[in-house]
């Protein structure tokens, strides 16, 4: 590490997975130079409260629920999205925070999920090869030689969208959409609807009887406005590091530097190298913050890392999310939650996991078995309470729109079903239905927990 940052230090180090072969350098700077005179698109309090509200997660006071597109798309930018999206999350939390005993902190992965690493830099058709799609901010996803050069306007583009994103979505969380007693009906439909809604129907309907009670003792949203609104975060991982120098400034209250691109950010599995320019980036910033940890993350390797992220050993400063796959989860996480525990590192630790169930069907799409999804978060929860550690949350790729990417789920999405709507950009996400299904058989392990945690203190 060197001893001075700056919002620029980064550019010393390699920056894997951050293009270079721009057509214009000087045009890609005078973009980012415009976009340091543009307002942030949140603010300093803001991510600090959400660190507040993520040191409570690592004190197993509160469960992290992050989601959202796998990588947003300028083509697919549309009110109803964002609106669905949100409420799927809401619908969501609500079922995990009555089966969990706990609050849930919300986390979007909107307003400013753009660009996305590749396993490989091009991508060959027939006899033809062009660079690959790296994310609506740096190219485009048609397979033509213009699309995918990539273009600086596109900041600016994902820049204004993301503003009008978070715009919609301060409005939603504090204009009365998101009413408790209004997120319930909608889950009371999903439960009506869904092939596998008797499963569902005594914790739904216990809500109910919560809210009825709620309200015949005066606690309603007339009465108690909190009830009409959210408290709602924006992260997404921060791939493209001159984007966020640009949005990266001193907060006049602290004198520290935030990025102000989105209230938390993340360092993916393939940038996380310790003498990488994403690492030298994220040093210096005072926004909570988060890595992923694959199946190849050391012990050693991951508090050698926490060392130069959270030198201060701060509550809410770090999350890590372990992205293993069902098949590795038991054989990797416990050294790692063994590691930080010893140690005493203040990290919340949640699961992805989306990325390490990932497969190519037969038909060649690909997409992820929702079976193999629950199967490590379930395995995550349970190892966690092993080793002695909160499991801290779920971070998950998925929609509100009822697209068809995933296999399995309630309604049994087999190989021949994907081919139907499937609109992904880069991965494939669970739809609506999938990702709340999969709120409540989490619920239910939550739950589980909770008795067993009782019984245990009354004995």
């Amino acid at each position: 590490m060197t001893t001075t940052w700056t919002p620029a230090s980064w550019r010393s180090k390699e920056a894997k997975h951050v293009p270079t072969d721009y057509p214009d350098m000087a045009a890609l700077a005078g973009v980012e130079q415009t976009l340091r005179g543009m307002p942030p698109l949140v603010f300093a309090g803001e991510a600090r409260r959400l660190k507040t509200l993520l040191g409570d997660v690592a004190a197993g006071k509160a469960f992290l629920l992050q989601g959202g597109d796998c990588a947003e798309s300028f083509k697919e930018f549309a009110a109803d999205n964002i609106r669905d999206s949100f409420r799927l999350i809401l619908q969501m939390a609500v079922v995990l925070t009555f089966a969990g005993g706990k609050p849930v902190v919300k986390v979007g992965r909107m307003a400013g999920q753009f660009a996305k690493p590749r396993s490989s830099p091009i991508e060959t058709l027939g006899d033809v090869t062009l660079p690959s799609y790296r994310g609506d901010i740096i190219n485009g996803m048609e397979f033509t030689p213009e699309a995918r050069t990539p273009d600086p306007q596109r900041l600016m583009q994902a820049y204004s969208q993301s503003a009008a994103t978070l715009n919609l979505l301060r409005a939603f969380a504090g204009g009365g959409y998101a009413d408790l007693y209004n997120i319930h009906r909608w889950t009371l439909g999903f439960v009506n609807d869904s092939p596998q809604g008797a499963r569902y129907h005594e914790l739904s309907e216990k809500i109910s009887e919560a809210l009825t009670f709620m309200a015949a003792i005066g606690v309603t949203p007339e009465s108690q406005p909190d009830l009409h609104r959210v408290e709602f975060f924006t992260a997404h991982e921060a791939l493209l590091l001159g984007f966020e120098e640009a949005m990266t400034r001193i907060d006049s209250t602290s004198g520290e530097w935030y990025d102000t691109s989105a209230h938390m950010v993340w360092i993916g599995e393939r940038t996380r190298q310790l003498d990488g320019a994403h690492v030298e980036y994220f040093r210096g910033i005072r926004n909570p913050i988060g890595v992923k940890c694959g199946p190849t993350m050391e012990p050693d390797d991951l508090l050698r890392l926490i060392d130069v992220l959270n030198p201060k050993n701060e509550a809410g400063r770090l999350t890590l999310y372990g992205r293993f796959g069902h098949d590795k989860i038991a054989g990797r996480l416990p050294a790692l939650l063994d590691a930080t525990k010893k140690d005493g590192r203040n990290v919340v630790w949640a699961i992805d996991p989306m990325h390490g169930n990932t497969l190519t069907a037969t038909n060649g799409y690909k997409t992820r078995p929702f079976d193999r999804i629950l199967s490590e978060v379930k395995s995550f929860v349970e190892i966690c309470k092993a080793e002695g550690v909160h499991p801290g949350g779920v971070h998950l790729e998925m929609t509100g729109q009822n697209v068809t990417e995933c296999l399995g789920g309630a309604r049994a999405l087999t190989e021949g079903d994907l081919a139907d709507r499937y609109h992904t950009h880069c991965d494939p996400r669970l739809n609506g239905e999938q990702a709340l299904e999969l709120a409540f058989l989490v619920a239910e392990k939550l739950k589980e927990d909770r008795v067993a945690e009782a019984v245990r203190a009354a004995v």
